[in-house]
């Protein structure tokens, strides 16, 4: 594999490196009475319910 002859300096470093971003996952209001008041988007709540409707398999 090829080796770089010479070593990159700090800054073009950290020019490559600016694009690291931590990102904080997108958090939805709850509509559904009695439930979380928040939960993450695109995943089932607790209570069982996704996209407004009861999974089936979710026990009370």
């Amino acid at each position: 594999m090829p080796n770089p002859k010479r070593r990159h300096s700090h800054a073009r470093t950290a020019l490559r490196r600016t694009h690291y971003v931590a990102v904080l996952p997108e958090i939805q209001v709850n509509k559904q009475v009695g439930g979380e008041p928040f939960f993450l988007r695109h995943r089932a709540t607790p209570d069982g319910y996704y996209k407004g409707r009861r999974l089936p398999g979710f026990k009370d």
